[in-house]
């Protein structure tokens, strides 16, 4: 018998006629989680929700890891909106506290029309430091079969970035030039530091960001006098605001001796 991490226990046979989505965003995180379902599982299909808002060079790390996979991977995109852009302009929303409306119609809604959420498993991402997300992620939508590989072989982010590069794939850009996650370029739910990388590294997605707020009147940004939540638009924003470190590409203890060719 298999248990799969909402206890529901199966036979051999009927684990393996599951089908299990592998949600892939170019992400180190979600490649590892990726190639692990497909060692441990059979009936994978691997899905690439596209935003049209990423970085090019998420083309050329998706072949890649195509070739890693020795699989196709799926691209789904909204049915009702080119990218993000088109999202704040068309909706008039930009993100507040019911979230970025972006990340529902791009992500979520093209995901609901492609799943059963009832009968297919969904491999994830999360890494061994996000528990916690999978926690709150489960109880808030009992329905859903969510699988960890990386919490399984408690494999952190930094595990995920050394085993890429381990396996000789060259990284993605938006890593190589300093950022956590491999995001679109201009995420709504960043903070100071994140923008002023930003603004840094795609000055024309600053500006254009900067554009936006002003337009729908919704600052990103914000800061505290006391307890007086105060609005900072980007194009008043402190260039020295903030802090994004680099993120760390070591391959840590839990790493070693796995095998992921």
């Amino acid at each position: 018998m298999n248990e799969d991490p909402n206890g529901d226990s199966r036979s051999g046979e009927d684990f393996c006629c599951v089908r299990s989505i592998c949600w892939f965003s170019c992400g180190a995180a979600s490649a590892v989680a990726t190639k692990l379902a497909l060692q441990e599982r059979d009936n994978c299909e691997i899905v690439y929700q596209d935003t049209g808002a990423e970085h090019p060079d998420n083309e050329r790390f998706l072949k890649d890891c195509e070739q890693w996979f020795g699989q196709e991977i799926k691209v789904i995109k909204s049915d009702k909106f080119k990218d993000v852009w088109d999202v704040f302009e068309k909706t008039r929303y930009l993100v507040g506290v019911g979230g970025a409306r972006c990340t529902a119609e791009m992500k979520r809604i093209p995901a609901e029309k492609y799943i059963n959420h009832f009968e297919d498993d969904e491999i994830f991402g999360y890494t061994a430091e996000e528990q916690h997300r999978v926690d709150r992620f489960r109880e808030g939508n009992p329905e859903r079969r969510i699988v960890t590989p990386l919490i399984e072989h408690q494999l952190g982010k930094a595990d995920c970035l050394g085993l890429i590069e381990k396996q000789g794939i060259e990284l993605p850009a938006m890593y190589k030039l300093g950022f956590n996650n491999n995001n679109c370029i201009g995420c709504v739910k960043g903070q100071a530091g994140y923008w002023n990388r930003i603004r840094t590294h795609f000055p024309e997605v600053f500006e254009r960001m900067s554009k936006v707020e002003r337009d729908l009147d919704v600052a990103i940004n914000k800061r505290y006098e006391g307890e007086k939540r105060i609005r900072v638009f980007l194009d008043e924003l402190d260039p020295e605001a903030g802090r994004h470190d680099e993120p760390d590409m070591s391959c840590g203890l839990f790493c070693v001796g796995l095998d992921l060719g």
